[in-house]
């Protein structure tokens, strides 16, 4: 397998997440969604629905908040070079898990 190429590390992590808030956001306007699902596949193969995404703690590192179905919340810091694809698509299922923004 070839040397995982990361876009963009050369600008700050607090503007890539913003970019990716604002993509979720087009997606569902453009779609008439109430609200869309938004899953992060990391390079190990494992997939996760997010609740929401941080910038924080920075230096290369996100911090991934998916949604739990069963017991304690739980947040994933992983370095960006780790995740392989972010999907953003229509909820579906029964639950029906969104993404939520964090409030400014």
């Amino acid at each position: 397998m070839p040397e995982l190429w990361t876009p963009g590390m050369a600008g700050p992590l607090d503007e890539l997440v913003s970019r990716i808030e604002r993509r979720i956001e087009s997606f569902r306007s453009e779609h008439g969604l109430e609200t869309a699902a938004v899953s992060v596949e990391l390079a190990d193969g494992s997939l996760h629905r997010l609740a929401t995404i941080s910038p924080e703690p920075g230096y290369g590192f996100v911090t991934l908040c998916p949604h739990c179905h069963e017991g304690e919340p739980e947040e994933i810091i992983v370095p960006l070079g780790a995740i392989r694809e972010i999907r953003i698509g229509p909820p579906d299922g029964e639950h029906r898990l969104g993404y939520s923004p964090p409030t400014a």
